[in-house]
């Protein structure tokens, strides 16, 4: 979902971090905010003054967004699964889980939480408001109430029954319940998340065509985001319908081609990139040991006449344990380890020695081939 982002800092083991994408809507609203609303709320203040505001304001919203998605975290900590990150993007948060809820009861009490905390933010806003008394017409009085109202609106959104929001994951958890199948739940949440999408994208169309040019781009982006990460998740789901139950050396590549930490640059472009033709290889040692990844990429900054006297150990990057798997774990859990490392890769280790190479590109073949023999649900049961 994300492209690339920026860790700020740690809250409970959680990584929070930002996406360039919400950087730059930040700066939109803060101009849109120190331009427009604060004027319009409160007339006869210095420009710097708005700007003020709608920086403050910016920061709040920032903070609010960080609060709700904590409130999923510790939740989902309370069920004992674990919370890797959270990653703030250009409509809103999105808190990276280590693994699904255990049950519908726990999927029903993580999703609510985020809203009941948006709430709780507001009404803590409001009562703030309220004590300041005659300083409510004053910016700081301006931006409470403005950020009150956002926790509000940011509540009531993420309850529409649109799955990946969390009205949407609360329809699920209902779902599960009823049916007692996650696989069939996913598979109407997504649907319905999906269609609502579509539906919300139809009209910003409308207000384009109406005249409402800025309301009806907004309105389509979020159909089109929330509609392409239902279907996003429909695919997750019937990846690991598919994949779940199989090791993962059933989809490695056995022989993967590896070089030596001592083969110089040179060799290592003519006599192995150009023939392979990889984006990436291990480096390994003649007793079978790991000691890097060399992406090819990392070769274009060295200068071409140092190729020949270059290892490829001093150009190679070191192995994370989210890079590497046993050939004997589920294959879903390799995809869903790709997924928090951000890597198309894994090594797979046996006893500490290099056995085999799974990649992201393996696992989508074989789930193209369930879907297009339509054997998704048949294997999910």
């Amino acid at each position: 979902m994300f492209g690339s982002s920026l860790t700020l800092f740690r809250v409970y083991g959680v990584d929070i971090k930002v996406d360039l994408s919400w950087a730059f809507i930040a700066l939109l609203i803060a101009w849109s905010l120190a331009s427009g609303y604060f004027p319009a709320a409160h007339e006869g203040l210095p420009r710097a003054t708005y700007w003020a505001m709608g920086l403050v304001a910016v920061i709040g919203i920032f903070i609010s967004i960080v609060v709700h998605e904590l409130a999923h975290s510790a939740v989902a900590r309370s069920f004992g699964i674990r919370m890797d990150r959270i990653t703030l993007f250009m409509f809103g948060g999105a808190a990276e889980m280590g693994g699904e809820p255990p049950n519908a009861q726990a999927e029903f009490w993580m999703a609510l939480a985020g809203p009941l905390a948006s709430v709780a933010v507001a009404i803590i806003l409001f009562l703030i408001v309220a004590l300041i008394g005659s300083e409510v017409n004053q910016p700081i009085g301006i931006i409470l109430r403005y950020l009150a109202m956002l926790n509000l609106v940011l509540a009531a959104f993420n309850l529409l029954p649109a799955f990946p929001l969390d009205g949407g994951r609360i329809l699920r958890s209902i779902i599960w319940g009823v049916r007692g199948n996650f696989a069939e739940a996913t598979r109407i949440a997504t649907t319905v998340g999906a269609g609502f999408g579509f539906i919300l994208a139809l009209f910003g169309l409308v207000q384009i065509l109406s005249g409402r040019i800025g309301d009806g781009l907004w309105i389509m982006l979020i159909g089109f985001f929330i509609r392409t990460a239902a279907l996003a998740s429909r695919f997750d789901s019937d990846a690991k319908g598919v994949l779940s139950g199989d090791p993962v050396s059933k989809f490695m590549t056995t022989a993967p081609v590896v070089v030596a930490p001592d083969l110089a640059v040179s060799d290592f472009v003519e006599n192995v990139v150009y023939r392979t033709r990889h984006d990436a290889y291990p480096v390994v040692g003649q007793d079978g040991t790991v000691h890097g990844m060399l992406a090819v990429g990392a070769i274009a900054d060295l200068d071409r006449a140092h190729w020949a006297d270059t290892p490829v150990r001093s150009l190679m990057t070191a192995v994370t344990p989210d890079m590497s798997i046993e050939p004997g774990a589920d294959a879903s859990d390799a995809l869903d380890r790709m997924r928090r490392a951000q890597v198309s890769r894994l090594l797979v280790l046996e006893n500490g020695r290099l056995i085999g190479l799974l990649t992201l590109k393996d696992l989508l073949e074989t789930l193209t081939l369930v879907i297009q023999l339509g054997d998704v649900r048949r294997k999910q049961g």
